[in-house]
């Protein structure tokens, strides 16, 4: 009997005493039958497959009876000692976890979170040490943004809809300076706000780039207005002309741009301080009146915000709710059941033991002799100065080989390698290593909590299981490499259950896999400056008398410990090395290792930037895999390098789910954009498969520029592990520096109180030119770890991926044509080419959602669809629609690929014909004050009710989203008018006058007035 999902659940409620080692024995089991035995080793892998699938980059935080617990909230190593970060996180914390318990309806709140202290702050008393808490793999991170261009707290998000994300990160000034509370709002609200990024996978209601749209004015379709990108449309404010700071702007109105019927560039929504909508959190979260997300009551869906997009029209609450975390029923009482519970935990030096396999099958494809080439590249160019490392092998039994030893000179370094393996022999036994790892590292602290090892091996081990309670129990973390085809399947238990990292590398030579494995194996504590960084990763297989080479380009952010390493299978190539200035490195130049066929050259002092050329030529008699690897350090301290972190979506998939490739290349917190990066994702058996990802905000990019590069993978070649390798190349004038546009809490630009608009500072800015300074040519490869697929089926694979739905279709109206652009989706998903599209439009945008084969199809026949990620346009002319002011319809599309499978619909695009009414000018007088962070709260004044009213927009909840209509003009606009006018009659009398005396004295005609 297979147990169903259903069914494992209920198993898994029954069995929730389970003790921490689950690898049971059948002999241990004589009073249980041999079905339920099936039964419990069934759940158990549920489990464990529970566990991989909950777990996002790392992420530690666990939800128990509603309440969030392990959130990890890091200090950068950067930051100088100041306790008053410490203590705001706490308050925030407590402040957001009562609002989060509101917002969510009860459902959830903060029960417990972990404030990490860097390494270079004084330790004290109440500061404990880490476990498997690290820097990188915190929910939260406290920074210093890159070109101080702002506070804008926000938060690293990769994926779609209801997927999470990778971090919030918050300044220290964000934290700990009051005038901010007035531009964001108070923190805890802030925090939820990104935490509904993070962990719910929402997205900002508000659109800085598509500040306005055209919005019906009630239920009549004819009357449009123009209103700003909100949810929910009843949040009331004015709209400020641009440049407008004094009290003349509530004198003055918005001008409209002619060419799209919205406000000009520059007009700004200024919020009333006072509202009477409660929604929603992820537009305006810091109106003390929000208190809740925009739901189906509430939610605006004509709005052209982030999250209308991606969540095809969707309310926050919606998506939010449809999250586990909101599984169960609400809980009682009117506040959380507890305050949040902090620890503080404080980062020690890094300490790391190599834990390496031995046993005879490391013999077969000189996998022993690659383990060598790859562990010495780690122990002289990866590992950082003062960190403490050891080395431990294992067979059949375990041998410590070194105890910790300091890396504090080269020579250190050396004598490291010489202790390396050799040789190989006997069995596989993994928790005998792993005790004896856990025994080198504790002689540092007197534990393991916080200490690292790198665990490799390519054997299989039915014993793994023993030992999984002490890794629970270690504190340490595990990364985990699996080399060759028949590594234990276990392995990625370990790495995953102590937040470590995972890697696999086959037998092919050329993918040079195992050294990128040891690359990618640097420091999590979030100091770059001492961070090794790999530029160049190649390998080929070279033929008697040929050659191969390369251009790798070295930037002004790196260059300092450079290192060119050369291996080779049978003997050593003749290698050329060319340097920007022409200097020419040859063979003498290097340091030759017979033993580990590695020949390495290192630069003295800081490498000369600019592109250096190698040349590899095969002089052996037979064919024979050469390959080319450079790792670099950062050339100044201060500044951040260019890095990339390479990774998939998830760690364990199931055909025929399709997969996304992620790279996010970056220069400290800023965005890199205009590179060129490709994926290299190898099987365990087969051709390794290429995509070249994009950050276009189409198929698997949920937005454009923003520094991370994605693509779906779907060319599945069996079941198994497969690893990832990225290569970014950056163009001098093409790739540049960007901002984080996306995913942040809203800079109010001011309020609305009382008849006075109290105006915020100006946000900060940085010109295109501080952006782009000194960036120029880049190299980097970078590892992206493995990934196991299951279920693949054999022979060649169904077509079962539809092109990808599109998230990016926008409508406009340009005299009697509709215009419609988008980007093209592939055949499958986001690569090749869809082979045709539906379009239909209406004026009914639930009918395109909901019954999208009943509205009205558009003759595409003329409209062939282009490659993947090209931009595509279609303009036509609508049948029996009459294009006048006031016309509002709605568009979306499916495509379709070669076996006439369907994507699923796009967004709902809306093109509205709008033509600008004459603007009426006002002279109600307003009061505007500009705020000053160096002074006390905002003070405002009483509004006379005698006196003209502010112009606001206001929402009646019973008609459509959009501002009622203005009242009648004012009797003083009335007296105005009266007045103007009799002076205009007088003025023209007088002329007229004027022109009669001169004729009569002239006889001549006037030419001019």
């Amino acid at each position: 009997m297979v147990l169903s999902i259903p069914q494992l659940q209920h198993k898994a409620m029954e069995h929730k005493n389970i003790p921490g080692d689950i690898n049971l024995h059948l002999e241990d089991l004589t009073s249980t039958s041999a079905q339920e035995c099936r039964e419990f080793l069934q759940l158990v892998a549920f489990l464990w497959a529970l566990q991989l699938l909950s777990v996002v980059e790392g992420s530690m935080v666990q939800l128990n009876s509603g309440g969030y617990e392990n959130i990890v909230i890091a200090i950068n190593p950067r930051l100088a000692e100041d306790q008053r970060i410490i203590e705001s996180i706490k308050k925030m914390t407590k402040e957001a976890s009562t609002y989060l318990f509101h917002a969510t309806k009860k459902h959830v709140f903060i029960r417990s979170a972990k404030i990490l202290i860097p390494l270079t702050w004084n330790p004290k008393p109440d500061y404990l040490p880490v476990k498997t808490e690290s820097y990188d793999k915190a929910d939260v991170i406290v920074a210093e943004p890159f070109l101080k261009y702002g506070d804008d707290p926000y938060t690293l998000q990769y994926g779609g809809c209801g997927e999470k994300g990778k971090y919030i990160h918050f300044t220290p000034k964000f934290l700990i300076d009051d005038s901010l509370l007035n531009v964001y709002g108070s923190r805890g609200r802030v925090f939820v706000h990104e935490w509904s990024h993070l962990r719910w996978g929402v997205f900002d209601e508000y659109n800085s780039e598509k500040p306005f749209y055209v919005s019906s004015a009630n239920q009549r379709e004819a009357e449009v207005v123009v209103e700003a990108t909100r949810c929910s449309a009843n949040i009331t404010g004015i709209y400020v002309p641009k440049d407008c700071t004094d009290a003349s702007c509530l004198s003055k109105t918005c001008n409209y741009n002619q060419s799209t019927g919205l406000y000009e560039e520059g007009c700004t929504f200024i919020p009333n301080k006072i509202q009477t909508t409660t929604a929603s959190i992820m537009y305006m979260q810091a109106l003390s009146e929000v208190v809740e997300f925009c739901d189906d009551r509430t939610h605006n869906p004509d709005a052209p915000n982030l999250h209308n997009r991606m969540c095809k029209a969707q309310s926050t609450w919606d998506v939010i709710k449809m999250s586990p975390d909101l599984k169960n029923p609400p809980l009682t009482g009117t506040n959380p059941p507890s305050e949040p519970v902090f620890s503080l935990l404080q980062i020690r030096d890094r300490v790391v033991c190599l834990v390496l396999d031995v046993s005879g099958s490391m013999s077969s494809s000189n996998r022993i002799g690659r383990l060598r080439q790859a562990a010495e590249l780690f122990l002289l160019q990866i590992i950082e100065a003062d960190s403490h490392v050891g080395i431990v092998t294992f067979h059949s039994s375990a041998s410590i080989r070194s105890s910790l030893r300091q890396i504090d000179s080269d020579a250190t370094r050396k004598h490291l390698v010489t202790l390396l393996p050799t040789t190989a022999n006997g069995g596989t036994n993994i928790c005998a290593g792993l005790r004896s790892g856990f025994e080198v590292n504790k002689v540092k602290y007197g534990n393991t909590y916080g200490s690292e090892i790198v665990l490799l091996t390519d054997g299989e081990d039915t014993g793994i299981r023993n030992c999984f309670t002490e890794v629970q129990n270690s504190g340490a973390i595990i990364h985990t490499i699996a080399l060759g085809p028949n590594a234990d399947k276990g392995l990625e238990q370990l790495s995953t259950m102590t937040g470590g990292l995972q890697f696999a590398a086959t037998d092919s030579l050329d993918s040079n896999g195992l050294i990128d494995a040891f690359t990618g194996i640097t420091s999590g504590s979030g100091n770059f400056s001492q961070q090794s960084i790999q530029l160049e990763s190649s390998g080929l297989r070279i033929t008697p008398n040929q050659c191969f080479g390369g251009r790798v380009t070295i930037d002004n952010t790196v260059g300092n410990d450079t290192f060119f390493v050369v291996t080779w299978e049978a003997s050593i190539p003749n290698i050329q090395v060319e340097d920007p200035i022409r200097k020419i490195y040859s063979n003498a130049h290097f340091t030759n290792d017979p033993t580990t066929k590695t020949a390495r050259l290192q630069i003295t002092g800081t490498a000369q930037a600019g592109d250096w050329i190698y040349n590899l030529c095969n002089k052996h008699t037979l064919t024979q895999v050469l390959s080319m690897t450079v790792t670099s350090r950062p050339a100044i301290p201060d500044v951040p390098p260019v890095t990339v972190n390479a990774h998939m979506n998830k760690d364990t998939n199931n055909f025929p789910n399709p997969m996304v490739v992620y790279a996010e290349v970056s220069q400290g917190f800023l965005p890199v954009l205009g590179a060129n990066v490709t994926a290299i994702i190898e099987p365990a058996v087969g051709n390794p498969v290429t995509l070249e990802l994009d950050d276009n905000g189409a198929g698997a990019d949920i937005a454009k520029n923003d520094g991370i590069y994605s693509k779906y993978f779907t060319a599945y070649s069996g079941n198994g592990r497969y690893n990832l390798k990225v290569r970014v190349q950056g163009k001098d004038k093409i790739t540049k520096r960007g901002f984080r546009l996306q995913h942040h809490a809203l800079y109010i630009p001011g309020y609305v109180e009382n008849g006075k608009i109290q105006m915020n500072p100006t946000r900060p800015t940085v010109s295109d030119d501080d952006i782009q300074v000194n960036l120029g040519s880049f190299s980097r490869t970078a590892s992206g770890g493995s990934f196991v697929v299951a279920n693949v089926p054999a022979g060649p694979l169904p077509d079962v991926f539809p092109p990808s739905d599109t998230t990016d279709l926008e409508a406009n109206i340009a005299e009697n044509n509709i215009v419609l652009s988008w980007t093209a989706p592939g055949d499958n998903l986001d690569v090749g080419q869809a082979a045709r599209y539906d379009i239909r439009m209406s004026e009914n945008r639930l009918q395109l959602k909901d019954h999208f084969e009943n509205a009205t199809a558009i003759n595409t026949s003329s409209l062939k669809p282009q490659p993947a990620g090209s931009s595509e346009t279609f303009s036509f002319t609508p049948d029996n629609l009459v294009l006048k002011n006031g016309t509002k319809i709605y568009f979306a599309l499916r495509a379709f690929d070669s076996s006439n499978l369907p994507s699923g619909t796009s967004n709902t695009a809306m093109a509205a014909l709008f033509i600008p009414p004459t603007p009426v000018p006002t002279t109600a007088p307003v009061q505007i004050t500009t705020h000053d962070p160096s002074t006390a709260p905002v003070q405002t004044t009483t509004h006379d009710p005698s006196t003209a009213p502010v112009q606001t927009t206001t929402h009646d909840p019973s008609t459509s989203a959009g501002p009622e209509k203005s009242p009648a003009f004012s009797v003083t606009v009335v007296v105005l008018i009266v007045c103007a006018t009799a002076i205009i009659v007088s003025l023209i009398s007088s002329i007229t006058i004027c022109i009669v005396s001169g004729n009569k004295k002239k006889r001549k005609p006037e030419t001019g007035f």
